[in-house]
């Protein structure tokens, strides 16, 4: 049996044309929406989301490209930036009948999470981003060798072809590759779960690279656009990061401040899945959040 959230329902949602959401939903009361990062899938919540169920409405959708949701062609840079991928959530919680909710995302749907948060400010209450910085600040930190670290933010940020190519001709090994390196506990991520991911991950590279690449691009746009006219995250924002900051040479915390005046940054000790190393660590920074 394929490993799923336990007490969830499993949904397909339309939410824009031609594409369509996966999504684990369970629980009641207020809605908390969270998204999974790279290279996983909405099981990443599975501890996180089984705890705040207990109160609220949880909903885990699998990212356009990801996973069991929809995968278009990335035919314009539009298709994979973040402002669409924001715009899926929003109309995936309409779609599920909830006009204001809160919002938190890991890696890859943290990018997604602070994008929703800036195009969407009267629509997202509280907002959570786990071990990422900003798009720009990312590019920014990214220099000397301590950039070997994301090699492959610089593989799929290549024109269309090459990437996908190399990927492709052994995409269980390059997967496999950051589960293995940036876990601190692997034995957080059990066998079942980890061949979920390597499986969703194997049919999806074109969707994944095309994701990396808006983030080489399009997306600097929008959050340049966004930092010169002095956009802000209104809400009430949580930022955990790993203790990565000080070993790449950069304050974290200082980073994301401009963007967020009312910002919580706490470091935790683990590897980049904290919510599934350290789920008790994630669930009381997310319970605490949407106490603010």
């Amino acid at each position: 049996m394929a490993p799923a959230i336990i007490g969830f329902d499993q949904l397909r949602v339309p939410v824009a044309e031609g594409v369509s959401l996966n999504a684990a939903v369970g629980g009641s009361g207020s809605p908390v929406v969270l998204l999974h990062g790279f290279p996983e899938t909405h099981l990443m919540w599975r501890h996180v989301a089984a705890d705040l169920a207990a109160d609220h409405t949880v909903i885990c959708p699998d990212l356009r490209g990801y996973g069991a949701s929809d995968k278009p062609d990335a035919t314009g840079p539009d298709v994979y930036s973040k402002r669409t991928m924001a715009a899926d959530i929003i109309a995936l919680a309409r779609a599920l009948g909830y006009e204001r909710f809160a919002l938190a995302g890991h890696d890859r749907g943290a990018l997604v999470a602070f994008r929703a948060g800036l195009d969407h400010p009267g629509t997202i209450t509280h907002l959570a981003c786990l071990d990422i910085l900003p798009t720009l600040e990312m590019w920014d930190a990214m220099q000397g060798v301590s950039a070997a670290v994301g090699f492959h933010l610089f593989l799929m940020a290549q024109p269309p072809g090459l990437p996908e190519r190399m990927i492709e001709a052994s995409s269980d090994a390059f997967f496999a590759h950051f589960l293995d390196v940036w876990a601190g506990d692997p034995a957080a991520i059990p066998a079942d779960v980890r061949d979920a991911y390597l499986d969703a991950c194997q049919v999806a590279v074109p969707s994944i690279v095309a994701d990396y690449r808006a983030s080489a691009g399009i997306d600097i746009e929008h959050d340049r656009a966004d930092r010169d006219a002095g956009s802000r995250l209104p809400m009430p924002v949580t930022v955990l990061q790993q203790d990565w900051g000080s070993a790449l040479g950069f304050d974290a915390a200082a980073l994301w401040r401009p963007w967020a005046p009312d910002l919580r940054h706490m470091t935790v000790t683990c590897g980049h899945f904290m919510a599934e190393e350290a789920p008790e660590v994630v669930v009381k920074a997310l319970r605490d959040l949407l106490d603010r």
